[in-house]
């Protein structure tokens, strides 16, 4: 079944182009807006299984509207494109559970691929950001794993595997609060730093480890 989309960015060409891209692929999008208020609206309105956003818009970000709709309970799975490759804003958008994070250069290549991941309920960031992010983190020693339990390093493979929190915990059947401190253990064994992306780009470079 082919979900319901709203479309929001500021730059006209990028916006029709994006909705003249999809619809000829047939995609359903139901609405479109120009900036984040407007797109806000149109969730509460309209109600989409998916809405793509651009992170830089006047009145409210893409950033800010996710944040509004985790807040609100909104079930709409949001995903963001952007052409910063800034590390802020993907750990916000990591930690604001966001489905999708591709980079405009990449969007039509990618929007199609992630849109179909997310309609399965599968996280989609594109390789190009974490390939970007990843460069600074440096391939782990294998005394760094030692130190980890059996069910440390299966949580570690979920993770490397762009699973969530709750996906981890819907699929080992544990409490979402389990596998958060399983986390923050992994990080503190693994001398990360405390921020959201750390132990998704530690795991996604590190994954033939694992």
């Amino acid at each position: 079944m082919t979900p319901s989309i709203i479309i929001a960015d500021d730059h006209p060409l990028m916006l029709r182009g994006l909705n003249d891209f999809l619809e000829s692929k047939g995609y359903n999008i139901i609405g479109s807006a120009t900036d984040g208020q407007e797109a806000y609206n149109l969730i509460i309105k309209l109600k989409p299984q998916i809405a793509i956003l651009d992170i830089r818009m006047p009145y409210k970000t893409g950033l800010e509207v996710a944040e509004e709709c985790q807040k609100n309970n909104i079930e709409t799975k949001i995903i963001l494109i952007t052409f910063d490759k800034g590390e802020a804003l993907y750990d916000r958008a990591k930690d604001l559970n966001v489905y999708g994070y591709i980079l405009k250069e990449f969007a039509i290549e990618e929007i199609e691929k992630c849109i179909e991941n997310v309609k399965k309920g599968n996280p989609y960031f594109s390789d190009e950001i974490a390939t970007y992010l990843t460069e600074s983190i440096p391939l782990a020693k294998p005394v760094d794993i030692k130190g980890l339990t059996k069910s440390e390093l299966k949580i570690l493979k979920y993770i490397a595997d762009n699973y969530t929190s709750q996906d981890i915990a819907n699929t080992l059947k544990i409490s979402i609060r389990t596998v958060t401190t399983h986390r923050s253990n992994i990080v503190h064994k693994l001398k990360l730093e405390n921020r959201p992306s750390s132990l998704f780009l530690w795991a996604t470079k590190n994954k033939s480890l694992l």
